[in-house]
């Protein structure tokens, strides 16, 4: 019985000092700022930050099995769900259509990437070669 009581002990200190550390840590870490944060939310004591952007974001899409939703503006919004006064029509991978009577609006989720076919290069000799060399340096 000594040594469960030891055992005890030793678990309940080690506990102890393990929610003291995190507490700590916490409280250490209290001037970096989230890296999950949405680009839209203004970061705490960020130089040059504006503290609101203008207009409707888009900030992420979701794809499940037979479903489709979007965030917008920090909401959710399934497909078919509303944006104000707009209804969202359309989700692909990339972008949303936002339908407000006979205006339409699409938002890309990441606006300043332009998609371009890649140019493949013809007779380098190399087509169809696959390397099998792992990691390092020489």
């Amino acid at each position: 019985m000594n040594i469960e009581r030891m055992y005890r002990g030793a678990l309940n200190m080690v506990l102890a000092v393990a929610l003291w550390l995190a507490a700590s840590g916490a409280q250490a870490q209290g001037g970096l700022s989230d890296p999950t944060r949405p680009p839209s939310a203004p970061v705490a004591g960020a130089v040059g930050v504006a503290e609101e952007i203008p207009g409707t974001q888009l900030q992420s899409i979701l794809f499940s099995s037979g479903r489709k939703v979007a965030v917008i503006n920090g909401k959710m919004v399934p497909l078919g769900g509303m944006v104000g006064e707009a209804k969202l029509v359309r989700i692909s991978e990339t972008q949303v259509v936002l339908k407000k009577g006979d205006e339409t609006e699409v938002l890309k989720l990441f606006p300043s990437v332009e998609k371009r076919p890649v140019k493949r290069r013809s007779g380098t000799g190399g087509a169809g070669r696959v390397s099998t060399r792992q990691g390092g340096s020489k």
